[in-house]
């Protein structure tokens, strides 16, 4: 007999054999599923012979709902939540159950089951010691911008999701960004065609540049690591420099991205810009 609890359900992300016999026992026994899309709930409730009421909650009403299952568990309800595939509240609404738990003293409690990005992390063959993971990108914008300084200063593995006809935009923006580096795409993670696809941010903006790639994606890039110092900085700034940016614009993304002072990038842009150093 489920304790009256929030319980927070992770659900397969690819693979239905991937759900944890402890979420189908908690699937079995709660009062009801509020779950991220009804419709596809019902799929996987269907498959595992389960009959339960859905309620929705999506990142619109997430709040609301909130109130709602905290007000179903006083009275004494397990309520389970799950939302699309993979972990609740990793890019996926959930966050803000938890939180509203913690604020207003509801018991909770959290499965542990199948992850996109820990499961892509692992596969990629890039570092795993220190990894960053970072969602979606904001789409443009300062937001963007200042998402890409930030993250291109990671020591660890950067693991990013994307919509596939967005993998070479994305690519070509990091690479502008960073520089050339190890990266890889990991796509339809335990369906049947799934792929790793390892290469570098240049190799994936050109791969994919004309044809997109097919289903969910997970992309991760090398962190920084030990790569610091002149040569660092001069190899940003005189890529900024060749695509066309003025010596302040290039000094300030790469002070940004390589957590320099402004001033002395500025200095050597200006001393790259007029040609102390052959070829720009």
């Amino acid at each position: 007999m489920l304790k009256p609890k929030l319980y927070l359900c992770p659900t397969p992300i690819g693979n239905m054999e991937d759900i944890t016999l402890r979420a189908i026992r908690v699937l079995r026994e709660c009062a009801a599923v509020y779950c991220e899309d009804t419709r596809r709930a019902s799929v996987l409730l269907k498959q595992l012979d389960i009959q339960k009421p859905r309620v929705s909650c999506h990142a619109h009403n997430e709040m609301q709902r909130a109130q709602e299952i905290a007000e179903r568990i006083d009275a004494g309800e397990a309520i389970a939540y799950a939302s699309d595939a993979g972990m609740p509240g990793i890019s996926d609404p959930g966050e803000r159950l938890v939180a509203y738990c913690i604020a207003h003293d509801v018991p909770f409690e959290i499965l542990p089951g199948a992850s996109a990005s820990l499961t892509a992390l692992v596969y990629s063959g890039l570092p795993t010691a220190e990894a960053c993971f970072a969602g979606f990108l904001p789409r443009n914008g300062k937001a963007r911008k200042d998402a890409l300084a930030r993250l291109g200063r990671q020591q660890g593995t950067v693991i990013l999701y994307e919509s596939p006809l967005r993998i070479a935009d994305t690519a070509a923006a990091l690479y502008a960004a960073w520089g050339e580096r190890p990266a890889v795409l990991v796509r339809e993670l335990t369906k049947v065609y799934e792929e790793a696809v390892r290469t570098t941010l240049g190799g994936l903006a050109e791969a994919y540049a004309q044809t997109p790639p097919r289903g969910e994606c997970v992309l991760l890039v090398r962190g920084r690591g030990a790569e610091t110092g002149e040569l660092d900085l001069d190899a940003t700034l005189l890529r900024l420099l060749r695509g066309g940016a003025s010596a302040k614009d290039a000094a300030k993304e790469a002070a940004d991205v390589l957590d320099l002072p402004k001033n002395a990038a500025y200095k050597r842009a200006l001393e790259l810009k007029q040609g102390e150093t052959p070829g720009l």
